[in-house]
């Protein structure tokens, strides 16, 4: 639960920070968009004022080979003779100066109209050129947001079965409580009714528990007189947890891991009270050691003995099974002097 806790946790951030930069991204994608659309209208502009500047280039150049024609079918001799032909030297100094003023009129209308021409001809260049790598920028930008989307969409998925998985952990931590419960009831159930019978008339004395001697409560681990129902390392020991949801289950034994079909057998004589399934116990056998102990024997593959069989010390009862898919197999054992659950390992001696 606390590494689902985390997954879900670390997930939903990445899935928030990419739809934070997918929404940027798209803003970003959008402004483009609206820089491109300007630059459109300022290329249709300057294609515009292009147009008008060469219709007037044409124009003024072919007024000006109209004039060069009729000079040229004057002969060389017709500005001299505008010039001679005049009445005074007043006159004769006028027509030089307007020949003069025509000429450096006609050469700077020309000029003049060239570099309007290619003056917009190198600002339509530029626009085109801006356009162009404004577009390939909005490509990259639109790529990059669809890159984004698509692995904000990847981790939301990854989220929605990590959140599926954590509410199945959830459920199935609620569903150990409950059938730790369960079991609690059972022994308690079993102890009612042996102390109903003792007291009845004329009952045999009880016969003593077989798990005694036992460990003092305050024994370390390794410290008991009973030989362990399985060789293997502890998964998981004897207490109270608090869940990442605050809430609390509490291991009522220890879990000693073993490979699948290893044999279970019995920690000490007693009676089989119960061989059957016991939801998140899986296959369970529970022993009656008279007084009112019990050992209980849970994620069994297979139960070897029967409700109502008297088991001996070390007898099989079955072989290791795995009833919890997030555990590798094991036995789950626990020891309930007076039906109360116990540490097991202070009961058990050492290996």
């Amino acid at each position: 639960m606390r590494v689902l806790q985390g997954t879900v946790h670390d997930l939903s951030e990445e899935v928030a920070n990419l739809d934070r930069q997918a929404d940027a991204t798209a803003r970003l994608v959008s402004g483009l968009d609206a820089q491109l659309a300007s630059l459109d209208r300022d290329v249709q502009g300057a294609t515009a004022r292009l147009y008008v500047a060469q219709k007037e280039l044409d124009g003024k150049t072919v007024s000006l080979q109209h004039r060069l024609v009729d000079i040229y079918k004057r002969g060389p001799l017709y500005t001299a003779e505008v010039l001679f032909s005049a009445a005074s030297l007043g006159e004769l100094v006028t027509r030089y100066k307007y020949l003069h003023e025509l000429a450096l009129r006609d050469r700077s209308l020309v000029r003049r109209v060239q570099q309007l021409r290619d003056d917009v001809l190198a600002q339509q260049s530029l626009l085109v050129r801006l356009r162009g790598e404004l577009a390939r920028n909005r490509e990259e930008k639109s790529s990059e947001e669809q890159r984004l989307r698509s692995l904000q969409t990847e981790r939301a998925a990854s989220l929605a079965q990590a959140r599926q998985q954590q509410d199945r952990t959830r459920a199935r931590l609620a569903q150990i409580a409950r059938d730790e419960a369960r079991l609690t009831s059972v022994i308690a159930s079993l102890e009612d009714a042996r102390k109903r019978a003792e007291a009845r008339p004329r009952a045999p004395a009880p016969a003593p528990s077989t798990l005694k001697p036992r460990a003092s409560t305050a024994s370390p681990a390794g410290t008991g007189t009973l030989a362990w129902p399985v060789n293997g390392s502890l998964l998981y020991r004897f207490g109270r947890v608090v869940n990442p949801n605050n809430t609390t289950t509490r291991w009522n034994g220890i879990g000693i891991s073993a490979a699948t079909g290893t044999v279970v057998r019995a920690v000490a004589a007693g009676t089989v009270v119960l061989a059957e399934p016991m939801g998140t116990y899986g296959l369970t056998v529970i022993v009656q050691h008279g007084g009112g102990d019990y050992s209980v024997y849970g994620s069994l593959a297979r139960a070897d003995v029967r409700k109502g069989a008297t088991v001996a010390a070390g007898q099989a009862l079955g072989t290791v099974g795995s009833a919890d898919p997030d555990l590798p197999p094991h036995l789950h054992f626990e020891v309930r002097p007076g039906g109360r659950a116990v540490d097991p390992l202070t009961w058990l001696g050492k290996r």
